[in-house]
């Protein structure tokens, strides 16, 4: 890996057994493995992160996220299940990261140059915030990136109140672009926004399996451009899912913040 001296990138992926739609999707298993492992076998052929730490929460039903990570030696915190934003928090602070590279668990197509690309970004730009996916994105569903640097986070966890704003972690990030931080959003060369390559149902489990099942066994860690071309040979398959709705969480998180206020 090509790391970068004096700077610790932790890569925090947050993975919870206790999916409204999907309930225990993080481990369910393509190609024999569980989904969050394929994950952070993608997250870890990074060039730049120093640290994989699953962030998962205190419930007795994600024991088991928690004995997955101790069979592949992977690091683990827990923490609270609906402020999402504190154990982002807090698993920054006790792995003493200085640059946060976030994934959500139900990315199993998380594209390691993507990851770079958006990593690399942020530290050339000396932004305090960048990503491929908010607030607004020019990619799949479900190639998210967001990096962020520790004192972003830190002032986030502070002042952020709203349930949308905790329980999704970076909404007062790039809510507050030129108040308080500097952000920046990494701009695809085609918009492929309206791809589905996410995980929230079972027809997104039967579209992620079939590209596994393609293209897994010629190369365990297929990129983007290998999707697209296999997509391009077999447009039918994107039909499966693509009537999903994007970012539902997100909008029944704001939906609760009108009830607060």
């Amino acid at each position: 890996m090509r790391k970068i001296a004096h700077i610790n990138i932790v890569a925090i992926i947050q993975a919870r057994m206790g999916s409204s739609r999907l309930p225990g999707k993080v481990l369910m298993r393509i190609k024999n493995k569980p989904i969050l492992q394929h994950i952070i076998e993608r997250v870890g052929h990074s060039k730049f992160i120093d640290k994989i730490v699953i962030a998962t929460t205190d419930n007795q039903e994600d024991h088991v996220i928690v004995e997955l990570c101790n069979n592949l030696k992977v690091e683990y915190f827990r923490g609270s299940e609906s402020d999402v934003l504190d154990r982002y928090y807090q698993c920054a602070k006790a792995y003493g990261a200085d640059i946060v590279v976030r994934i959500t668990g139900d990315c199993p197509f998380a594209d390691p140059d993507v990851i770079d690309k958006t990593i690399d970004h942020l530290i050339k730009s000396k932004k305090d915030y960048v990503s491929t996916a908010y607030p607004f994105s020019t990619f799949p569903d479900g190639l998210d990136v967001e990096v962020f640097n520790f004192t972003s986070l830190e002032r986030a966890w502070l002042e952020a109140k709203l349930p949308s704003e905790r329980e999704h972690v970076t909404p007062f990030i790039w809510k507050n672009e030129n108040k308080q931080f500097k952000i920046q959003t990494i701009k695809n060369d085609e918009d492929l926004s309206n791809k589905r390559w996410t995980i929230d149902d079972e027809k997104d489990y039967q579209f992620i399996e079939l590209v596994y099942n393609a293209l897994y066994n010629e190369c365990s860690i297929f990129k983007m451009q290998d999707i697209l071309k296999f997509l391009q040979k077999n447009p039918q398959i994107e039909k499966i899912n693509a009537d999903t709705v994007r970012n539902e969480g997100y909008a029944k998180s704001l939906k609760l913040d009108k009830k607060v206020y």
